[in-house]
């Protein structure tokens, strides 16, 4: 019987201790399976290093109690200086007590976002109202969110984002709230609601397939306060496989925590002796 004990009592000390080291973890910093997995951190916390406004003008907005501030940002779209395709992204993001915002992705045109990449709408909304293509979580004027598992105005949402080839997923607070396959979309101003979407290009209505499969991703000033943390992002092949960053030659990979792992010992080379100390026994007499 003891033998069945013992690895008992060891997991119900050790399980509980990897929580709380999960649990831990700082903001704006990956966690050690993140980087396992070749997550990216894209904020830092401190800064707007990386990003940058879709206008070309300076960021205006401060970065608050570690979280980047869209309103009066300086630009329509915070965006990240990068462009990318496949990927899973994950965000916090807190709303003011009235709030409209969004989260873009692959911007084509930063010129003209609204027209040229997709958008998951941030917004505050009672938490009994129907869904709709422009409510909490939705693909803007789209397609709306199964339900609203929005913790509400002045709490933190957790988003994870994923968007694969024509395949987009979202999920809300560990919830999965809206799916959609693009390539249902093929057709002019088509949306899953009476009438045609408001995306245009040159004018004329433009199909929600015909976006680009790559561009620039960021968070919407709509003249409402919004906090963004915790903004990381998983890159992915076509087959829906981790991208590992590539980095330069020479260059350790970062931890996430602003640090490096240590180097390797080289084949052969011993734990590095205290000065003084020699073999155990070199002493003796």
């Amino acid at each position: 019987m003891k033998q069945f004990l013992f690895p008992l009592a060891v997991a119900m000390m050790v399980l509980p201790m990897l929580a709380m080291a999960q649990q831990q973890t700082p903001d704006n910093r990956l966690t050690r399976e993140e980087r396992r997995e070749s997550w990216q951190l894209l904020f830092n916390g401190e800064n707007y290093d990386g990003w940058k406004n879709n206008n070309g003008k300076p960021i205006a907005s401060a970065v608050e109690d570690g979280a980047m501030q869209t309103y009066r940002c300086g630009g329509y779209i915070l965006t990240y200086d990068k462009e990318f395709a496949n990927f899973v992204l994950k965000c916090d993001v807190k709303m003011d007590e009235v709030c409209n915002s969004g989260i873009f992705l692959r911007m084509e045109n930063l010129a003209d976002p609204v027209n040229t990449g997709f958008e998951i709408q941030v917004a505050t909304s009672k938490l009994d109202d129907k869904p709709n293509v422009n409510s909490m979580g939705s693909l803007y004027d789209v397609k709306a969110a199964t339900k609203n598992t929005s913790k509400g105005a002045g709490e933190w949402d957790q988003f994870e984002i994923k968007f694969l080839g024509k395949q987009i997923s979202v999920k809300l607070n560990d919830e999965e709230i809206l799916t959609a396959n693009l390539e249902d979309y093929k057709e002019p101003g088509k949306r899953d609601a009476p009438g045609n979407h408001k995306y245009e290009l040159d004018g004329k209505p433009r199909a929600i397939n015909d976006f680009a499969v790559k561009g620039f991703i960021g968070f919407q000033d709509h003249d409402h306060k919004c906090w963004v943390k915790n903004v990381k992002i998983l890159e992915l092949d076509d087959e829906g496989n981790a991208i590992r960053p590539e980095r330069p030659a020479g260059q350790r990979p970062q931890t996430g925590d602003g640090t490096q792992p240590r180097a390797p010992r080289a084949e052969g080379q011993g734990r590095p002796q205290r000065q003084g100390q020699g073999r155990r026994g070199a002493n003796a007499n």
